[in-house]
């Protein structure tokens, strides 16, 4: 253990009885975290669902207009992304402390990438006329009940982009961090609960993506 690390693990032991506790308090508090956020990420997908169903020709139409490609590449970033993040924290855990700042430096270079993509796909809806309250032509489709589709799409995502730029600065500083010797194999605890966050990143986006850019493609 390196001085940093043994110095991080002693000025927690006055809260905890043992590395194993603490370990395992912030693991439970960052679940009961992540449930509140599932909660908010929930209502949306809900209003998504009621609106789906009350217009489905326009959640159809509009979710054609959406970047198809796109929106397969952002999902192959993330699940590689959360893949080396689940590596970063095993590499720790292995005490393989170079490793797992490059693999903790890759999963947030892949989550800056996502957001590009994302800002790419909203400038090129801007060009089509595709936001709401912005700029808003939808020709040939029925604008009002498609404008619902597009209002859900912005929260969703801008929302879900929202938690992949937090979860970019917190990897690099746990980057930062770990290529100072703050983590071994005996206090990783930091690194796996940001590792769990960028897990429900992902997960949270395995479910926009069918509803957003598939729906209206499918049979």
């Amino acid at each position: 253990m390196t001085e940093m690390s043994a110095s991080s693990v002693a000025a927690r032991a006055d809260a905890f009885d043992d590395i194993e506790q603490q370990r395992g308090a912030s693991v439970l508090g960052m679940w009961v975290f992540l449930a509140t956020e599932i909660l908010f990420f929930g209502v949306l997908f809900a209003g998504y669902a009621i609106c789906r169903i009350r217009f489905p020709e326009a959640f159809a139409a509009g979710s054609r207009q959406t970047d198809f490609a796109m929106g397969t590449l952002d999902t192959a970033v993330l699940l590689f992304s959360s893949c080396l993040a689940a590596l970063a924290v095993r590499s720790v855990q292995l005490g393989a402390r170079r490793s797992a700042v490059w693999l903790l430096m890759g999963t947030a270079s892949l989550g800056c990438a996502f957001l590009l993509l994302h800002g790419i796909e909203y400038h090129d809806e801007y060009k089509q006329g595709l936001i709401p309250a912005l700029r808003y032509d939808p020709a040939g489709h029925p604008p009002v009940a498609m404008a619902l589709f597009f209002c859900l799409y912005y929260a969703i995502t801008g929302f879900h982009s929202l938690h992949v730029a937090i979860g970019v600065v917190l990897l690099a500083r746990l980057a930062r961090m770990t290529a100072h010797g703050a983590f071994d194999r005996d206090y990783y605890a930091p690194v796996e609960v940001t590792a769990l966050y960028w897990h429900l990143v992902d997960i949270v986006w395995i479910f926009v993506y069918p509803l957003l850019y598939l729906v209206g493609r499918a049979g």
